[in-house]
């Protein structure tokens, strides 16, 4: 007589371990996206892009900090440095952005992720989290490279280094901002889609087809309508921002100051709100 069937023991073993949580989860999260933004981990051409632009950047700042210390001039400063490296910001994020959500939707892996005590918002925060930190060090470390060029060839001592200092907070924090904004437009835009070249170019699309409407309000017979203009596009918002907070950006934005604080701030959250109410549907169904 055949054996009706044979159970084997293939070391199967019920998990005793600690459960981590909803912390850990956002936390594994963040720190893979951040690797993913950078390409650790990944194959040498998913690194080419994102250390070609850091490298860029870092040459910059060796250059700056180089003229700097033979001329003892400024010829960039911290406020002004992300506002010059704007088109470099705009390719990063066209790329990373799709890293970090388009392919979770093209993969079919959102269902596996909320299955688990994740929520929407701890994706959403993890993400934008990765998104904001990999943007703030592609700026951040390049300007700390011209903080230590200005550092060691100050020729006032220690009033010399802590005016550096006063300068560099400032500029990071100017830089935060850049990162906050360009994370919350390119992870809305590419949520919207698995492809990754569509995402990349919708990004790319938001950024740069919203100039022309500056140049077309900077063109009416108004001086209150030239002041505002710059509020129409993304990167000319945060250029108002910049000159608000004394930065040499050449833009005539008048008693408005406050105003274009206040709109990217706004911006910024608007884009999160909905970002969170997009996976929220997307956790629903």
């Amino acid at each position: 007589m055949s054996e009706a069937g044979v159970i084997h023991d293939i070391g199967y073993q019920r998990y005793d371990g600690p459960r981590l949580g909803r912390f850990a989860m956002q936390q594994a999260l963040y720190v893979h996206g951040l690797r993913a933004a950078y390409g650790l981990g990944r194959s040498a051409k998913a690194k080419i892009f994102p250390w070609l632009v850091f490298g860029i950047m870092l040459l910059v700042a060796v250059i700056v900090a180089a003229v700097r210390s033979v001329t003892g001039e400024s010829v960039l400063s911290y406020l002004e440095f992300a506002g010059q490296m704007s088109f470099l910001i705009i390719f990063f994020t066209a790329i990373v952005a799709p890293q970090l959500v388009s392919r979770d939707l093209r993969a079919g892996t959102l269902p596996l992720y909320f299955s688990r005590p994740l929520r929407a918002a701890d994706y959403v925060s993890a993400k934008f989290a990765a998104m904001v930190s990999a943007i703030w060090l592609l700026l951040g470390v390049p300007q700390f490279i011209m903080f230590l060029g200005a550092a060691f060839t100050t020729k006032t001592g220690f009033k010399g280094v802590w005016n550096e200092v006063l300068d560099l907070v400032p500029g990071l924090g100017y830089s935060l901002l850049w990162s906050l904004m360009f994370a919350a437009i390119g992870l809305l835009v590419a949520s919207f889609t698995g492809k990754q070249a569509f995402a990349a170019g919708g990004i790319v699309a938001v950024f740069l087809v919203t100039t022309p409407i500056v140049g077309v309000l900077g063109s009416l017979p108004s001086t209150t309508a030239n002041q505002l203009a710059f509020l129409a596009s993304p990167m000319t918002l945060l250029a108002g921002v910049g000159q608000w907070m004394g930065g040499r950006f050449d833009l005539e934005i008048g008693r408005f100051g406050p105003v274009y604080g206040i709109e990217a701030v706004c911006l910024i959250a608007a884009c999160i709100l909905i970002l969170l109410a997009r996976y929220r549907k997307v956790a629903s169904l």
